[in-house]
């Protein structure tokens, strides 16, 4: 049985770290995780470990919470224990996911990362999900400018009637919109790639800027597929963006900056 031992500096009950039980540490008192128990010996010890009252019973003491929580702080950071929301790489930089994954693949299905009700303007994407957002001026591939209406109208009303037409129109058959405000529009959209079934939908949102005279927006997967050892998901094949760009061509609107041309790696 491979025994970890994990051993506390004796001038800082805060510092701990872990080494093979059979590295000599002096000046440590070292502990050795084992089924159901925990122990603690001394280096002088040559039958292995002896069993000390110091982690083990009822009672807790101050060293032995501080070792506990050590223990299991680092076992969220090594992924050998419960972690918190998110900490997988695959769904680095997003909110309220699952994983399922299977020898070929893991697909990683988020639906926290919609607007916030009090923010300003729609969420980034981040570099593990698939889309395309006005606000991820950090992410050049992912980035696309914001629109104004001013081409057709300069009452923001009428700009914003024409839009959610336009979502609709432009959109692919089965858009739903789920929430609708005078100046925030919601629709979930089928997506169209990868292909994961009926139940796979993408977050298209809009944010009116009536001060501005103009509209932000993201478009994006809740879904990202990786098959190994690709650390990058698999491409939608520009399906978010090309979805922009019709509801923007049938509105009329003009782009406040270059034009996302999309990812050339399909």
């Amino acid at each position: 049985m491979l025994y970890v031992s994990f051993f506390v500096i004796l001038f800082s009950p805060l510092a701990v770290g872990f080494t093979i039980c059979n590295i000599k540490a002096p000046s440590a008192v070292r502990f050795a995780i084992v089924p159901s128990r925990i122990y603690s010996a001394r280096d002088s010890s040559e039958n292995g470990f002896q069993e000390q009252p110091l982690l083990s019973g009822g009672k807790t003491t101050p060293l032995r919470r501080t070792i506990l929580g050590q223990l299991a702080s680092l076992a969220a950071l090594t992924g050998s224990g419960p972690g918190p929301a998110g900490a997988s790489p695959t769904s680095a930089g997003r909110r309220d996911c699952i994983e399922d994954s299977d020898p070929g693949k893991t697909v990683v299905t988020c639906t926290g990362d919609v607007m916030s009700p009090n923010a300003s303007r729609p969420s980034r994407i981040s570099a593990t999900e698939n889309g395309i957002s006005s606000s991820s001026v950090n992410n050049p591939s992912r980035f696309s400018p914001p629109w104004t209406y001013l081409t057709e109208t300069d009452d923001p009303r009428r700009a914003w009637n024409s839009l959610v037409r336009a979502i609709m129109e432009g959109s692919e058959p089965g858009t739903e919109i789920v929430e609708l405000t005078d100046s925030y529009v919601h629709a979930t959209v089928p997506t169209v790639f990868p292909k994961l079934g009926p139940k796979a939908v993408d977050d298209l949102e809009f944010v009116l800027r009536k001060e501005d005279n103009l509209v932000l927006y993201r478009s994006a997967s809740r879904a990202s597929v990786f098959v190994y050892p690709l650390t990058q998901p698999v491409s939608d094949r520009n399906s978010n963006l090309q979805r922009l760009q019709r509801i923007r061509s049938i509105l009329g609107w003009e782009e406040l900056g270059y034009a996302q041309t999309g990812s050339k790696m399909l």
